[in-house]
């Protein structure tokens, strides 16, 4: 009551900038976010439709400049406002959708098109971090909602990536940017074949993610489904992800993220990590992955860390009641990622890590593979319940097994491939 109270006194003092947007309710955001789909905003909500600022629906035009002035304008309307895509083909370069904005309640984009990015890469400058498509920037609530499809056109770009071969490369654009973002909704859109990242997160807080269709070809490359650093308190379901890279990735600084009743596949599985790789790292914790399923991707779920001596931890993980069909690498620990050429051990500490509850078909022999530090060995891996066939090649004579190193594993009730010695 103390707090509501509180809340309410900031509320009057900046009532009348139209700053402030109260306690987020995450039901109600969500029920608004379905009404923004299926347009039922009701009348108090002004709408901001992009052909009503110049934009051309003939998949030609670019038509970037509309977009940017339409977002400025629904941004700074001092009351409810939405941003609408109508349906038709709309072509765009870059764009960066920055507030804060005026809004009392969260702002809406309801995406009905089919927004097209521009293919030549002299419109990102390269790429990189300081140029992804389209960037939501300083917004505190937000919601994207629609039936509308975000498509990168990356096949006609995969060729520049050169990741494979260098380890300080310049990534793609990713199409959907989320840095300085609290409290948003991201509802029923997809995408299809981004230049780099479907959807990226950094240093927000409070997303839900909520039946999106991410999808590309499992060889495009670097194209993770949703990416995320620095931010806490994000809810992915119900989502459907097929990709060349990570379905979910969550390297540094990624806390509280609950990943459920997804769908993954093609793909490189749910990882946490790269960890490792910059210095002064932020920890990564309370990770939730439950009720998902893996068909035929490289990893399930995975945590791999550099061979470097930039120190974290990664503690309080859980993976359950997972689903996996022809798995290449089910479960894996990988502390030796990427850095052959390094000879000190990872200065990553992973520690309090479930598996509880995973079935299904390993495509290889070695289908729980736990290679963890030298010098800071795994600590509290439990295995509950792991229920894993062979089903790949039938001419391997090797005995379907567990791998560990430098992990201390307990073990509770069946296990199949058999523990390690």
């Amino acid at each position: 009551m103390a707090a509501f109270a509180i809340v309410m006194m900031v509320c009057l003092v900046l009532i009348h900038g139209g700053q402030c947007k109260g306690v987020f309710n995450a039901a109600e955001a969500l029920h608004k976010a379905k009404d923004a789909e299926n347009g039922d905003v009701g009348p108090d909500v002004k709408a901001f439709n992009v052909l009503d600022y110049g934009a051309k629906s003939d998949g030609k035009t670019d038509t970037s400049i509309n977009f940017r002035r339409t977002f400025e304008a629904a941004c700074n309307f001092h009351g409810d406002a939405m941003m609408v895509i109508p349906e038709g083909e709309f072509l765009m370069g870059p764009v960066l959708f920055s507030g804060p904005c005026s809004n009392p309640s969260l702002l809406i984009i309801q995406v009905n098109g089919i927004v097209k990015a521009q293919s030549n890469m002299a419109y990102y400058r390269g790429g990189g971090d300081d140029t992804d498509w389209i960037t939501f920037q300083a917004i505190d609530g937000l919601i994207v909602s629609g039936r509308g499809t975000f498509h990168g056109q990356g096949s006609q770009v995969w060729g520049f990536n050169d990741c494979a071969r260098k380890s300080n490369c310049v990534r793609l654009p990713a199409t959907l940017k989320f840095i300085k973002v609290t409290d948003a909704i991201i509802r029923g859109i997809k995408s299809i074949d981004p230049k780099g990242f479907h959807i990226m997160i950094s240093m927000s807080r409070n997303f839900r993610i909520v039946s999106v269709d991410l999808q590309a070809p499992g060889d495009s490359p670097n194209t993770d489904g949703i990416h995320m650093s620095k931010s806490d308190l994000v809810k992915i379901s119900k989502t459907v992800i097929a990709t060349g890279d990570d379905c979910v990735s969550m390297i540094h600084g990624s806390t509280n993220i609950s990943i459920k009743k997804v769908i993954c596949g093609p793909g490189h599985g749910f990882s946490i990590g790269s960890l490792g790789h910059y210095d002064d790292e932020a920890d990564v914790s309370g990770i939730i992955v439950k009720n998902c399923s893996l068909r035929e991707t490289d990893n399930g779920v995975r945590i791999k860390t550099y061979k470097t001596d930039s120190p974290s931890k990664a503690s309080g993980i859980i993976f359950q009641d997972l689903i996996m069909t022809r798995v290449r690498n089910p479960i894996i620990i990988d502390q030796e990622y990427g850095n052959t050429k390094y000879s000190q051990p990872s200065k990553v500490r992973i520690s309090d890590v479930h598996y509880i509850n995973i079935r299904g078909t390993s495509a290889s022999k070695v289908a729980v593979d736990l290679l963890c530090s030298a010098s800071n060995p795994c600590q509290g891996i439990h295995l509950d319940n792991v229920n894993l066939q062979y089903a790949g090649p039938p001419n391997d004579d090797m005995p379907f097994s567990s791998n560990c190193r430098n992990a201390r594993v307990a073990y509770h009730g069946f296990q199949s491939p058999p523990p390690c010695r």
